[in-house]
């Protein structure tokens, strides 16, 4: 089957692009994650983490 898939793709000119674009899209996608990871307030990481230990229910903080 992968026979088949490389020889259509072997007709295609230019077709050598397409790993490298995507790898750059990874790779930029996950050091763009990581750098909001790493710069995210620890005050707010806190704050997200008590969220399943609040025991008021949202109709309360409405009022």
């Amino acid at each position: 089957m992968l026979k088949f898939v490389k020889h259509n793709m072997e007709s295609i000119s230019g077709i050598e692009i397409f790993p490298i674009i995507s790898l750059l899209i990874f790779f930029i996608f996950f050091i763009a994650l990581y750098t909001w990871v790493y710069t995210y307030k620890k005050d707010k990481i806190n704050e997200m983490s008590l969220l399943p230990f609040d025991s008021e229910s949202p109709e309360d903080k409405n009022s």
